[in-house]
């Protein structure tokens, strides 16, 4: 930075009185820095530059301006007296001085020796936005996040760097400032995440190594994702959000008109149910959803010593389906307040939220849209046509069906923490996360519909759950420095416990006066006996955790960390898991041979370490038992004829039985990781980018399998598979480009590429099966699973080789040539699991004007279409059902052939989409009257999911609402989902 003082009269006796200074800030070559933030140090006064880079403002002769631009080095310049100043900034676009959150602490980037990728607000996709999972879809190597469906809210499936477990999901942890959310469900099948605003994150870090994640220990095997949210700093502002939104079905099914419908039902033989009409159900079923957002925050601080940051918000998100819908009102609050010079300094976080969600019967629904005969009218005489089989007009569903649910969420810490001598600071953390939800599902009665008896006679499903998170967290940390060395060490101690609560009372028979069943009489009869379920689950967890960090004259890196992690989930002989790693960092530019380098920064980074996965039902280490006497039926083998005068069961006592098995030597999961990675930046830091190999194994895999020996108490028992690995290995590459941000046009582009492996090894299971076929005919026939030495998500199922022209049925693959065609000649067929994840961006800026373009795919995976296999079908199609031209694509098919699980519903799982757009346009404030009120106006559109390119037949081939089987998570199945909606969306941004 160059100062270039231009002295003018000053009066030395006046120093302490403010007077106006002017100035001019600039980049290296001289040319103005238009927006660059001037604040007078130890105030709130503060004022940005002009379009030609230049300033005024008060101050007196003795303070200090803090001048600060995005993409340069913030500088301190002493006024000195002087009445007139110009400013050189220094570019620093490879931003090695940023500050990134790590597990319990923050660190610059240019000494993390982890694998973590980072992304701040400016950053995020824009849109209608839900949850902290869709800000990062697409942006960050190593991690895919893909939506279950297009419910507004929906929860989506988010894998760090592989799937690591059978039975623990692929959830990360999350930690929101400081605090370890539970990742159970609030009870809604939505994202549990829906409670944060995204309005008010600031930036999120993912930890993807052992070294960046096992100081969180037991919980780190799926990556960590640190959110940190909005903070209070320089001057007072007050900004204000407002959007809406129009979402429609983004691609809809290609379903026969009624025209070739009539046409199609009677080529195949069928009879033709022809009522005259020609109805598009997915059009009826459908709507236009509009979504309103508006969001207002406070943030600043008033001095030295004290920030805030406040905020409101509310979001009407409708969904493209009837009785879909989020809504959500938030607030936040975060303080801080320093004292004693500094050493004692108090954050306080509190989030809150109330959400309603209003969910239709999905499955229902989607299946009826489908299907439907495109010849039945939607209306007879104002209302809802009643079908001929006596089943329910989805029109009808609309008005009878409801799914509301009401959650409330509180999540609030607090965290002083006091230097108790220099370097050495002690830190509580304690906060608690709480959350209620009541869910209602109903139907109202309709005795119309006769062969559905909770449609006909109305049903309530009243679920009332609560959880509770408690968080106590003491840390210690010490901070050395001299010379060439630096040293933190950090010692802490956690302990954490969880209680969540469920019950559910069903009741069944209700009067048909149009009143809901919610606000009727639940009184229990014999002929609807009222059904209740309840539980409660409480867990804890104790651990103790240390870390150093050591670096010596900015060129060399050590980090060390180890946890001890005690969990109440598991048995008395292995109740602590211990999670350590390593990792050793080489500033390579920093060298004095790299002096002449056209690299402005080259650091190699290794690391190696173990982390832990607790995620398994309570109290499985513990024996169970079942008290059961025989009231109806056969023989039972828990009544006991001990009495020997007894002339009915009713003389006879109850019968113990086990249901679960004590087993204290259950031990924890473990996933043992190793990363190598570059990062670099060169031509001036222009380009920049990292590149990583990892190999990730898990092993002691938890599974409930079922006994080997037929004698035995249970049906089956917890137990760490010996030998099993599950392994995921690949390589990450992110690169990004930068133009000179001074000129008028400006661009930026950039993408992230993740090429992943995986196998699981030594299973001595010939398959064990995750996703199951559902519906007539097809329950329980495997889909996908676990097979040794394959890929994690294997299809596993016959090969289709066609239809038999004899006889019209399915030709299946002899694999083993034994002349016919029995289960073990079912063949692995590919994988949910993308082995290829991508994602870049484009960023133009001309003048006042910015357009973003975010694109996001996958390659390399299968997608197992169930709708396809349940509705279109040749036999369907001869009962006057809807299907699509899958049904009659074999000429020769009979009408009796069977769905059968195989090939022939298999499809291509690739695509390329771009996820969003967004042209903002900034209004050019300096010199008018509104500048002297607003500090920043900005309007800006965005488009959603605009396009998709992929073979895949259905809706959209980001899906997975498949059913699982043993508790072990399905992937890449598509049965009845809700379809994704193209959403515009026009926004107003202020600053004042």
């Amino acid at each position: 930075m160059e100062v270039s003082l231009n002295l003018k009269d000053t009066n030395i006796n006046d120093a302490a009185v403010a007077q106006p200074i002017s100035g001019k800030v600039t980049d290296g070559t001289g040319a103005p820095l238009p927006g660059a933030t001037v604040v007078v140090k130890g105030t709130t006064k503060g004022t940005t530059t002009d379009a030609d880079g230049k300033f005024v403002i008060d101050a007196d002769a003795n303070s200090l301006l803090e001048i600060s631009f995005v993409g340069y080095a913030a500088k301190e310049v002493a006024v000195n007296g002087q009445s007139s100043l110009v400013v050189q900034l220094d570019q620093d676009l490879s931003q090695l001085n940023e500050v990134v959150v790590v597990g319990y602490g923050t660190q610059k980037r240019s000494d993390i020796t982890g694998a973590i990728s980072s992304i701040n607000s400016e950053s995020f996709n824009k849109g209608v936005v839900t949850n902290p999972g869709e800000l990062l879809q697409g942006k960050l190597a190593g991690v895919s996040i893909a939506a279950n469906s297009g419910e507004p809210g929906a929860a989506q499936d988010i894998i760090i760097r592989g799937i690591g477990s059978l039975r623990s999901g692929t959830q990360p942890l999350y930690v929101v400032d400081g605090f370890l959310l539970d990742n159970s469900s609030t009870g809604v099948p939505t994202n549990p995440l829906n409670f944060i605003n995204p309005n008010d994150i600031e930036s999120i870090d993912v930890l993807k190594d052992a070294s960046a994640t096992a100081v969180y220990g037991s919980r780190a095997s799926n990556g960590v994702v640190v959110i940190t949210t909005k903070k209070g700093k320089g001057k007072p502002q007050i900004n204000f959000a407002a959007s809406t939104a129009v979402s429609s079905m983004a691609n809809p099914m290609n379903v026969f008109s009624a025209d070739d419908f009539r046409r199609q039902v009677v080529a195949v033989g069928g009879t033709l149910q022809d009522f005259g009409a020609n109805t598009n159900w997915q059009d009826e079923l459908t709507q236009r959803g509009v979504s309103n957002t508006l969001n207002l925050s406070m943030s600043g601080a008033s001095t030295e010593n004290f920030s805030y940051f406040a905020s409101v918000g509310y979001q009407d998100q409708e969904g493209i389906l009837k009785n879909s819908r989020l809504k959500r009102y938030s607030g936040k609050l975060n303080m801080n307040q320093k004292a004693f010079n500094g050493r004692l300094n108090i954050d306080y976080n509190l989030t809150a939220s109330h959400t309603e969600n209003l969910r239709p019967d999905i499955t229902s629904t989607m299946s009826d849209m489908l299907s439907l005969n495109p010849t039945v009218a939607p209306y007879t005489d104002g209302q809802p046509t009643l079908l001929n089989t006596n089943a329910l007009n989805p029109l009808a569903r609309y008005n009878l069906f409801s799914d509301r649910a009401i959650s409330n969420r509180i999540l609030a810490n607090i965290s002083p923490s006091i230097e108790i001598i220099d370097g050495l600071t002690y830190k509580l953390n304690f906060g608690v996360d709480y959350s209620g939800t009541n869910r209602n599902q109903q139907y109202k009665p309709f005795p119309a519909v006769i062969n559905e008896s909770d449609i006909a006679n109305g049903v309530l499903d009243n679920a009332i759950s609560a959880n509770t998170n408690q968080l106590v967290e003491n840390t210690l940390t010490y901070n050395w420095n001299q010379d060439v060395h630096n040293v933190t060490l950090l010692a802490g101690h956690s302990f954490q416990k969880f209680l969540d609560e469920t019950r559910i009372t069903t009741y069944r028979g209700f009067a048909n006066n149009n009143i809901e069943p919610i606000y009727q009489d639940h009184t229990s009869t014999t002929l609807f006996p009222t059904a209740v379920n309840a539980d409660a689950i409480k867990n804890e967890l104790q651990s103790f955790f240390g870390r150093v960090n050591y670096v010596y004259d900015n060129k060399y890196m050590f980090t060390g960390t180890f946890r001890a992690d005690g969990s109440s989930k598991f048995g008395e002989n292995n109740k602590y898991g211990y999670f350590p790693s390593f990792a050793l960092g080489w500033n390579i530019s920093n060298e004095d041979f790299m002096d002449k380098s056209f690299f402005n920064n080259l650091k190699l980074r290794a690391s190696w370490g173990r982390t832990g996965n607790q995620e398994i039902p309570s109290k499985i280490t513990k024996a169970s038992y079942l008290e059961q006497r025989l009231q109806t039926g056969a023989g039972s083998v828990s009544t006991y004829p001990i009495d020997t005068d007894a002339t009915s069961l009713e003389g006879f006592p109850y019968g113990i039985i086990y249901t679960r098995l004590a087993n204290p030597d259950l031990q924890w999961e473990v996933s043992t990781q190793v990363d190598l990675g570059l990062d670099f930046a060169f031509f001036n830091s222009r380009v920049n980018g990292t590149l990583d190999y990892f190999n990730k194994k898990s092993s002691n895999i938890l599974l409930e399998v079922v006994p080997s020996d037929p004698v035995e108490p249970t049906s089956t028992y917890w137990n760490n598979i010996p030998n099993m690995i599950i392994q995921n290995n690949g390589v990450e590459l992110t690169l990004n480009y930068s133009s000179d941000a001074k000129r008028d046009f400006s661009y930026s582009i950039g993408g992230n590429l993740t090429y992943i492996q995986n196998k699981v090894q030594n299973s001595p299971y010939s398959v064990l099966a995750t996703g199951a076929a559902q519906g007539s005919g097809q329950s329980g026939a495997t889909i996908n699973g676990y097979i040794n030495n394959e890929s994690l998500g294997a299809f596993y199922m016959y090969q289709f080789d066609g239809i038999n022209p004899d006889n019209g049925q399915n030709l299946f693959r002899d694999t083993n040539g034994d002349g016919q065609v029995l289960d073990n000649d079912r063949l692995v067929v590919g994988s949910a699991i993308p082995k290829i994840i991508y994602g870049y961006n484009l960023n133009l800026k001309y003048k006042t004007f910015d357009l973003g373009l975010n694109f996001n795919g996958v390659a390399g995976n299968k997608i197992f279409n169930h709708t396809t296999m349940t509705l279109f079908n040749r036999s369907q199609l001869a009962k006057s059902n809807n299907t699509t031209d899958f049904a009659v694509q074999y000429p020769d098919e009979a009408l009796t052939n069977a769905n059968i699980v195989s090939t022939r519903y298999l499809e291509n799982g690739s695509f390329l989409r771009l996820n969003n757009a967004t042209l903002s346009y900034n209004l050019p404030l300096a010199g008018s009257k509104l500048g002297d009120v607003f500090k920043r106006i900005s309007l800006n559109l965005t488009g959603q999911n605009l396009f998709v390119i992929t073979d895949y037949s259905g809706f959209d081939p980001e899906v997975n609402t498949g059913s699982a089987s043993g508790g072990i998570q399905t992937f890449g199945i598509d049965r009845f989902t809700y379809p994704r909606a193209r959403t515009f969306l026009l926004g107003l941004n202020v600053t004042f």
